[in-house]
């Protein structure tokens, strides 16, 4: 049952209408009817029990297969011999899983021949290749539209107000000032100034900027959002009129989450999406686990012998899409890890991924096989030397690189106890070779990985 929930009248207070004179209710434009159309949806559809919503998946994910089968060289011959009339989950379960390297050496194979024109323009992209692994995809208009859709959802899930300042830090921008939020947000909403800064600019200048923008809403890398409430925690700088932090693209922590808190006294909100899908999974308004978006989405987490994880356990993230009628993905595998959650307190029937874990290459194999995703909050080291980068890096089995940004050298004391705290941390006694170096380079998306396995 469906628990009531309180309204955000100010969130569509704000609502664009094309109709001059007609201000409230407003009359949207044809693209904001469409995104207000899926809203109205979404909004019913996530209160759904997780029944209903498999029984729906199941309705689309036949259509998708069905066009897969026809249009799709790599599917012609998989799904040929399958009634997709009668497909079930089960049935969808047992078909094999498509590789990141196979979507990377088959752009044409997984190509539609003819995808049908009521979806609109066609466009081709590109993955940031944060993996050394760039993949390209195709979309429609009509991918486009859910992607917006869900990101608007996300915007109303966590009632924020659309006439705040947004600032965002990222690597695809550069410094600039906005007079609105800009797509999708703008294509609905009357909003607030937008902000932005390039990601590549120094830690204090960044802050410096943040304090002349006065932002309601900070959108950034969580690598970039911890060191800037590093910064101001050491400084004693606060960000008066803050509302939130959000992010995406890396990892968030629990540290994090408690280091933003003390810096500034906001939530962290995070996302969980990839180029070639879209979104995938959006943080709970009410929780810090998150909801997969199972109306656009099937994502599957797996054990290593195929078979689904359950409330607790960790697998490899499968996704596969179901709009997207120019290249369907089917049974993805996107090369992160997700810990599957139990049913949200909060009521919605989605899927709820406990925390994202990343990459496989961002766990360290033990000399015993074992294998875990290492933690080492910034806390840890700061404490013991004025660090102001860390990495390791697993060379062997038994041997960790432990490189440092710092002004000088490490002394033998200090040395000393970062090696206990990093052995305790790594559950090994790892031979810990420590490097200082000037800058620890970022990946090709700008992305920060703390911990890289090169075995």
């Amino acid at each position: 049952m469906r628990p009531e929930r309180p309204a955000s009248p100010g969130q569509f207070a704000n609502a664009l209408s094309a109709v001059p004179g007609m201000v409230w209710p407003a009359v949207g434009s044809d693209q904001s009817a469409h995104l207000t159309s899926l809203l109205f949806q979404f909004e019913q559809s996530q209160w759904f029990s997780p029944a209903r919503l498999r029984e729906l998946q199941v309705h689309q994910l036949r259509l998708v297969l069905r066009h897969a089968r026809d249009t799709v060289p790599y599917y012609a011959n998989l799904l040929r011999d399958i009634d997709l009339r009668q497909l079930e989950l089960n049935d969808f379960t047992r078909l094999p899983l498509l590789s990141r390297v196979e979507l990377q050496q088959g752009f044409d194979a997984l190509s539609s021949r003819h995808p049908p024109a009521v979806h609109g323009l066609v466009t081709d992209g590109q993955s940031s290749g944060s993996t050394g692994m760039p993949v390209r995809y195709r979309g429609t208009a009509v991918t486009k539209l859910f992607w917006e859709a869900l990101t608007l959802r996300e915007h109303l899930w966590h009632h924020r107000d659309f006439g705040g300042r947004l600032a965002a830090i990222r690597v695809t921008v550069d410094e600039g000032y906005l007079p609105a939020w800009g797509l999708p947000a703008a294509q609905v909403f009357r909003t607030g100034p937008a902000m932005t800064l390039n990601a590549e600019s120094d830690i204090p200048v960044q802050l410096e900027w943040l304090q002349r923008q006065l932002p309601d809403y900070l959108i950034t890398h969580p690598s970039n959002l911890g060191a800037l409430a590093e910064l101001s925690i050491e400084k004693g700088i606060r960000l008066p009129g803050l509302r939130e932090t959000r992010t995406s693209g890396e990892i968030v922590t629990a540290e994090l989450r408690q280091r933003v808190r003390q810096a500034w006294g906001v939530p962290v909100t995070d996302m969980y999406s990839a180029a070639e899908l879209g979104a995938m999974a959006f943080q709970c308004p009410d929780h810090e686990h998150y909801h997969v978006q199972s109306e656009n989405l099937i994502v599957e987490v797996l054990h290593p012998d195929g078979t689904a994880c359950g409330p607790g356990e960790t697998g490899e993230v499968a996704v596969t899409t179901l709009h997207n009628f120019a290249m369907p993905l089917i049974r993805y595998r996107i090369g992160d890890f997700a810990e599957v959650g139990e049913a949200c307190p909060c009521g919605r029937g989605l899927p709820v991924l406990r925390r994202i874990h990343g990459r496989q290459r961002n766990m360290i194999t033990l000399p015993n096989g074992q294998r875990h995703w290492p933690s080492f909050p910034a806390a840890l080291w700061r404490k013991v030397a004025p660090v102001q980068q860390f990495q390791l890096v697993q060379h062997r089995l038994d041997e960790i690189e432990a490189r440092y940004v710092m002004s000088r050298d490490l002394d033998a004391e200090e040395l000393q106890q970062l090696e206990s705290a990093l052995r305790e941390r790594l559950r090994f006694p790892h031979r810990i070779r420590f490097v200082r170096v000037a800058v620890i380079e970022r990946g090709a998306s700008h992305k920060f990985e703390d911990f890289i396995s090169l075995l």
